[in-house]
């Protein structure tokens, strides 16, 4: 069966740089094996395929895989898609209102709000379907230091200690003292995120880019991803660790956080909170996204 797929960069206003996405579209006869060897043969760090939503009044049903696996959430699947849906349904509309998309996915139904404005990259943002959780003890700084190859003193900032924490996958997020640290960690020592494992996150406050908040890696060879470009659903848990290591004053905040610098790739993930009495009630992540090419593919 031929059907179509596009491909966009996201978590940037232009194209080539942030995270790269395929979307396969009319995917409701693939099974899990064929999706899993599409998400392969494309080889970037996800693949989404979409059908018809179960319920009739949601937009579209997703499955998102990664060259390895299959993932219930995921963050720039999710912008770039709702992106993709709203330009090809609503073209016209699109310039003139944001639109309501809701996503079906294996977390449950995301809603994100697709936007374009004039002069402007489309771009999109979603309410995180599942606030954070603490999701156990991360490893010691000992541990950590070890296998990245650093010194205990380059693990942490000021209130910020590792942290194991997830908001629909799991992730291992390790504080770093400043750039220079994140320069010299040596993540390929171990494959981040094997058997199921959480993907590692690091993160310090220096930045590259002046408006920034943190400047973050991410790493999952185990999930065939050795280093992601933009990591929305790990930007979605790191709600949880402001909120642990910072003092977040009530109301709302937008913090935004570049990736994938290092690998020539500069992706800006916007992340708001929603803090009432001192409790995150909710949590959006967004950015904009940009379509670079389409076809189709006969399978």
């Amino acid at each position: 069966m031929r059907r179509a797929f596009y491909t966009l960069d996201v978590f940037t206003d232009a194209p080539l740089a942030g995270n790269p996405l395929a979307v396969v579209l009319d995917s409701e006869d693939l099974d899990d094996a064929r999706m899993q060897k599409i998400a392969r043969e494309f080889n970037l760090a996800e693949t989404v395929f979409v059908s018809e939503p179960k319920n009739p009044a949601n937009t579209a049903a997703l499955r998102i895989f990664t060259p390895g696996r299959e993932l219930p959430f995921a963050g720039h699947p999710t912008v770039g898609t709702a992106v993709l849906i709203a330009h090809l349904r609503a073209r016209e509309l699109l310039k003139t209102e944001d639109i309501r998309v809701v996503l079906e996915e294996k977390v449950g139904e995301v809603v994100c709000i697709a936007r374009h404005r004039q002069g402007q990259a489309m771009a999109a943002y979603f309410n995180l379907p599942r606030l954070p959780e603490r999701l156990g003890d991360a490893p010691s700084k000992a541990s950590l230091a070890s296998d990245l190859g650093l010194d205990i003193a380059d693990i942490g900032f000021d209130a910020h200690e590792p942290s194991l924490i997830g908001a629909g996958t799991a992730n291992l997020f390790v504080p770093l003292k400043n750039l220079a640290a994140m320069a010299k960690a040596r993540p390929e020592r171990r494959a981040w995120g094997e058997n199921g494992g959480p993907c590692l996150y690091l993160y310090t406050r220096e930045v590259m880019h002046k408006g920034s908040a943190y400047h973050a890696r991410m790493f999952a060879a185990g999930w065939g991803i050795y280093e992601d470009p933009a990591t929305g659903s790990a930007a979605a848990a790191f709600a949880g660790v402001v909120m642990a290591h910072e003092k977040a004053a009530d109301g709302e905040h937008v913090l935004t956080i570049e990736q994938g610098v290092e690998m020539g790739r500069p992706s800006f993930i916007a992340l708001g909170l929603h803090v009432e009495n001192g409790t995150l009630r909710g949590a959006t992540i967004g950015g904009s996204a940009v379509i670079v090419s389409q076809g189709t593919i006969d399978l």
